[in-house]
C-alpha cells in the first residue's frame, strides 16, 4: 500500500520536510517512489509547496495520506480541491486556483520564527 507522508531533512534541530509517496512498509527516511511536495515549519509562516497535480494523481490511485500530509492538504485548501476534482471538476482550473493560493500562502520563505 503506498502513502503519503513526510520524509524528514535538514540538519540537527533544524528540520525540514518532503512529502512523498512511500511504500507502507519503508522507513521513515527510506526508499520512495516520488516527491510531490516540500514543507518547512521554521519558517514564519510555513511553507508548504506541493505538486498537487501529483498528489490527485496519488490519491486516485488509492494512496492513503498520513495524519500529517492530511492535515497540510486541509491547511493548504488542497484537500478540497481534491474533493473537487473528484466530483468533475477540471484539473486545468483547480491548477491555477492552486497557483494562486500557493502564492499567497508562501510570503516570504526566508523568514524564520524566533
Amino acid at each position: 500500500m503506498v502513502r503519503l507522508r513526510l520524509r524528514r531533512v535538514g540538519a540537527k534541530k533544524q528540520p525540514s520536510y518532503r512529502i512523498v509517496a512511500a511504500d507502507k512498509e519503508s522507513p521513515r527516511d527510506g526508499r520512495f517512489l516520488e516527491i510531490v511536495g516540500f514543507y518547512n515549519p521554521r519558517t514564519e509562516p510555513v511553507t508548504i509547496q506541493m505538486k498537487e497535480d501529483r498528489v490527485y494523481h496519488w490519491l486516485s490511485n488509492g494512496a492513503q495520506p498520513s495524519e500529517a500530509v492530511e492535515r497540510l492538504l486541509k491547511q493548504s485548501g488542497a484537500w478540497e480541491r481534491y474533493q473537487r476534482f473528484k466530483a468533475g471538476e477540471s484539473l486545468e482550473t483547480l491548477m491555477e486556483e492552486a497557483a494562486a493560493a500557493a502564492a499567497a500562502r508562501n510570503i516570504n520563505p526566508k523568514t524564520r520564527r524566533d
